[in-house]
């Protein structure tokens, strides 16, 4: 059964809701043949990347980049990974009080240094908190799950 990874630094009320949002679409009922698995970043390590089929990963922009807690993830992952799971599909979310360029440009280089394959451009969810940004990871996480279903990540 392939996996999905989601591992989403969530320091608030409002990222929490966006991590869970994220599973709670990949756990659509409609996806019957897909694992989800649901980690904090300094919970998650090359261990769970080398097991999963696709990972959806979870950040706040912080000081114009992403998370430390993110940041440690891939500190701890990148080599350990680097050869064994180059073309894993992933995709990316980015709740960010500013524009959210510095976050994803960061983590758009390290994916580029890991050789993953982006399912979809980095989702940036700019700004002030507005509630559609729960529904717009839902659906990424059920996009993420849905392909991995039909076979298509």
């Amino acid at each position: 059964m392939p996996r999905l990874l989601i591992v989403a630094h969530a320091p608030s009320p409002n990222t929490r809701r966006l991590r869970e949002a994220a599973e709670r679409g990949a756990r659509h009922p409609d996806i019957e043949d897909v694992e989800v698995v649901v980690k904090p970043p300094l919970e998650a390590g090359p261990d769970d990347v080398r097991a999963c089929d696709a990972i959806l990963l979870g950040t706040t922009e912080n000081l114009g980049t992403m998370s430390g807690a993110l940041k440690d993830f891939f500190d701890r992952s990148y080599y350990p990974v680097l050869e064994v799971q180059q073309g894993l599909p992933c995709a990316l979310y980015v709740r960010a009080g500013h524009d959210g360029t510095g976050t994803r440009r960061a983590v758009e280089g390290i994916v580029t240094g890991l050789r993953w394959k982006w399912v979809q451009a980095p989702l940036i969810l700019r700004g002030e908190w507005q509630e559609g940004f729960v529904d717009r990871v839902e659906e990424l996480g059920m996009a993420m799950a849905a392909g991995l279903d039909a076979g298509i990540l």
